[in-house]
């Protein structure tokens, strides 16, 4: 499912303009990395977190050229979900392959 598609689904079941829905999304999409940007992790109840990961730093290598290379310590988001949410995708019926 893509991001149309969401905007679709809502629209069709709230009765609220597609262009609206695509605002509302695109801001949260917003907020969402800026907190992160800023190191303050999104708690939504009852649907899952983001939050940021610390990766150590490393030594990588480039094969091609035979060389190490330094990987400094960085941060990644991430999406942890909640156990609701983890709970009611493991009832429910068998995704599409």
């Amino acid at each position: 499912m893509r991001k149309a598609d969401v905007v679709s689904n809502i629209a069709e079941k709230t009765g609220i303009p597609k262009v609206d829905i695509l605002v509302t999304l695109e801001t949260f999409f917003k907020e969402v990395k800026t907190s992160l940007i800023e190191g303050e992790p999104v708690f939504v109840r009852g649907f899952g977190s983001f939050i940021l990961k610390k990766r150590a730093a490393k030594i990588g290598r480039n094969i091609k050229k035979n060389i190490a290379v330094e990987i400094p310590e960085h941060h990644i988001p991430a999406f942890k979900p909640a156990k609701e949410f983890v709970q009611e995708v493991k009832t429910a019926t068998k995704p599409k392959s």
